[in-house]
């Protein structure tokens, strides 16, 4: 029965040290040739490293591709920094990848105790990612970003690497980015995606096409295809049926459409839904075309559901049939088999899925036919590998309820609300919840609704979490989405502000202790909620932006024009990015805010973290600036993450008066203008943590 108990009292079996030992980051699962199937793994374990994982079709054994940890390789590519796209599987059957301390292109047979073999030069400045192999020319197809001339902007292309003698021919170039190059099945064409400043890949993009020759090299003009002016391409991908298939939203969501002989695009099933995503990385995968055209298998967001499903599309019929899965995220779909459309073929299917109550895991579905493939059942899908071998009892776990709420303008938006749960704890007579508002990255991103145990840690320990998807947040269609043109600093301030105060309206949560936090331009919300609104009494900044002026001055190519579109050109707006950057704001804070920092982070220098910090800390209020060595954006190191988790709590127990404590063993803590504490609240180590 559970015991009545105060916040900072609810005992969880869900700690940090767990957290980190026992989950694994899976993606970009894909088939050999020979039917076995590959993944990648982040290690916190290995310092972040990550690496390729083979299941042997054979007998199912699953061994590391990747050398061991001490060999230094990581499997990691530094294209447009975030990378993506960091290897492929080819059908010869080898793997290529990029290896992140180098970035040199490697390749490696896929077999237990191979070694990887340099393919292009060391110390050439150029990075790859999201390769593509033309075996007919013996040749890979890459995204290449040449960063030989430090003094100026890298420039991408579209660029061939020669299996033999690792030489780099540029195949397409004149645009500021490029990506996902794919090969015709006859190799006579070229189908990529191209953009150019200030547009990011979900702003305006065109899809090319590029006749080839005999020896690979482009003829004449590549031609945009689809794409343009307030319109968004991406995946492009080639049918079995020797058709161009892709996802635009020149309807205002992105559905699927095919290019037809005449040239014209026709829509395979259009709906007020998202059959993609907003491309911050390579290697991005969401559907495949099966049956010899004849069908379309896709992940698709509708904003009525929560999370994500699968749905199998009837191209003659125009209909779409949701897959009964058990899974409410997918990642990259790999299929093997896609022309099987009656009995007797074999069609594979594997992804990285996951849900609220399942933890992300390597997933695999192998039918007869398409008709069996409709009729799937969750207990058909076999699980391969999962993140997390934890055997947590469900009455330590949270499950989301998407929320809409009303936010300024008469609008609505949209959250997905955490309650607290412990089963062994209750809160006393009149006591609420406090409630930490989640903030997601981008801020062109959405929340997940995948088993997050990072989550867990606080609703186990009597938080309630709102993970709001603000004006901005992709899953709800263009306009949605470009409801922060221009207002980045406005909108998503105003929603995630109406989101605590609409949950404590609702008798949901303490309105007296209302925390928030943020990763990236999640840390950039948190920041400006905290220094432009009086919503929240204490936050959290993980390498968020304090500087939009900075951040616009400083950061790497991929984004150095994003805040164009979110605040103003720059410098003609210089004024506004003031206005808008918290940094300016201090004297308008008046809670307490902890700093999380990577050392290395080149998408928003650490500079911005501690001028921030600086300037609290002269004004007086409570804060810390926690500064982790090694770390680029975003924490992958085991330590650091505890770290970052367990200091955030400890944070707001010390400034909102309960009970948290901080293991002795990490990274030392030190909070400025606070009183030293008192010796039962001294960091130590705890089951509470």
């Amino acid at each position: 029965m559970a015991k009545d108990a105060p916040l900072g009292e609810w005992v969880s079996p869900i700690t940090s040290k767990l957290i980190v030992s026992k989950v694994t980051r899976l993606g970009s699962a894909s088939l050999a040739q020979d039917g076995s199937v590959c993944w990648m793994e982040m290690r916190p374990t290995e310092a972040g490293r990550s690496v390729m994982v083979q299941r042997l079709a054979s007998d199912g054994k699953v061994q590391d591709v990747t050398p061991p940890v001490d060999t230094g390789f990581n499997v990691r590519s530094r294209v447009h920094e975030y990378g993506g796209g960091e290897h492929l599987v080819a059908a010869n059957g080898k793997v290529y990848f990029s290896n992140f301390q180098d970035q040199v292109v490697y390749f490696q047979d896929l077999q237990p105790g191979s070694k990887p073999t340099a393919l292009t030069m060391a110390d050439s400045k150029l990075r790859f990612a999201n390769y593509a192999l033309d075996a007919t020319r013996n040749r890979l197809i890459a995204v290449c970003e040449d960063h030989l001339q430090d003094h100026r902007e890298a420039i991408n292309t579209i660029a061939a690497i020669d299996l033999n003698s690792g030489a780099v021919t540029h195949l397409a170039t004149g645009h500021d980015f490029f990506s996902f190059p794919v090969l015709s099945l006859d190799g006579s064409k070229l189908a990529y995606v191209a953009w150019d400043h200030p547009n990011m890949p979900w702003d305006d993009t065109c899809l090319f096409l590029a006749d080839l020759d005999t020896d690979g090299r482009v003829k004449g003009e590549p031609r945009c295809v689809a794409g343009g002016k307030d319109t968004s391409v991406q995946q492009p991908l080639w049918g079995p049926d020797g058709q161009l298939y892709y996802v635009s939203d020149k309807t205002g969501w992105w559905n699927l459409y095919k290019l037809e002989q005449s040239g014209e695009s026709t829509a395979v099933m259009p709906m007020a839904a998202e059959f993609g995503s907003p491309p911050w990385l390579f290697g991005m995968h969401s559907y495949e075309v099966l049956a010899g055209g004849a069908a379309v298998l896709a992940v698709l967001d509708d904003p009525k559901v929560a999370g994500s499903g699968l749905g199998l599309i009837n191209i003659a019929s125009n209909t779409l049939q949701r897959l009964d899965t058990g899974y409410t995220s997918f990642g990259k779909l790999a299929v093997s088999g896609r022309g099987v459309q009656e009995e007797g073929g074999e069609l594979t299917l594997v992804t990285t899925a996951g849900s609220a109550n399942k933890p992300s895991a390597v997933v695999q579905l192998k039918v007869s036919s398409i008709q069996q493939l409709a009729s799937s059942k969750p207990s058909d899908w076999q699980v391969l590998k999962s993140s997390s071998d934890l055997d947590l009892d469900a009455g330590y776990l949270s499950e989301p309820q998407s929320i809409e709420f009303p936010t300024e303008g008469g609008l609505t938006a949209y959250m997905n609300y955490y309650p607290p749960r412990n089963k062994d704890h209750k809160f006393p007579a009149g006591e609420k919840p406090a409630l930490l508002v989640k903030i997601h990255g981008g801020p062109t991103s959405a929340a997940s609704t995948v088993l997050n145990l990072s989550y867990q840690f606080w609703t186990s320990r009597g938080y309630a979490i709102a993970d709001v998807n603000y004006g901005g947040s992709t899953g709800f269609g263009r306009e949605y989405r470009n409801r922060l043109r221009g207002n980045w600093g406005v909108v998503d301030v105003n929603d995630c502000c109406q989101a605590a105060r609409y949950l404590a309206d609702q008798g949901l949560v303490d309105g007296k202790r209302l925390c928030i936090d943020g990763g990236s331009a999640g840390g950039y919300t948190t920041l400006a909620c905290l220094a432009f609104r009086d919503v929240f009494n204490a936050g959290a900044s993980h390498y968020g932006v304090a500087d939009a002026e900075l951040l616009a001055l400083h950061t790497h190519k991929f984004e150095s024009r994003y805040l164009d579109l979110l605040i103003g050109p720059y410098p003609a707006a210089k004024e506004l990015y003031h206005k808008r950057s918290p940094i300016y704001s201090i004297n308008t804070i008046k809670a307490p805010t902890a700093i999380f920092q990577g050392d290395e982070d080149k998408v928003v220098p650490a500079e911005q973290a501690v001028l921030m910090w600086k300037a609290l800390k002269a004004k007086g209020l409570p804060t810390t600036l926690m500064m982790y060595k090694g770390e680029q954006h975003g924490f992958r190191k085991a330590e650091h993450i505890r770290s970052a988790l367990e200091g955030e709590l400890y944070f707001y127990g010390r400034v909102l008066s309960f009970n948290a404590e901080y293991s002795h063993e990490l990274q030392p803590m030190q909070i400025d203008n606070l009183p030293a504490p008192t010796h039962a609240a001294q960091p130590t180590t705890s089951v509470a943590t």
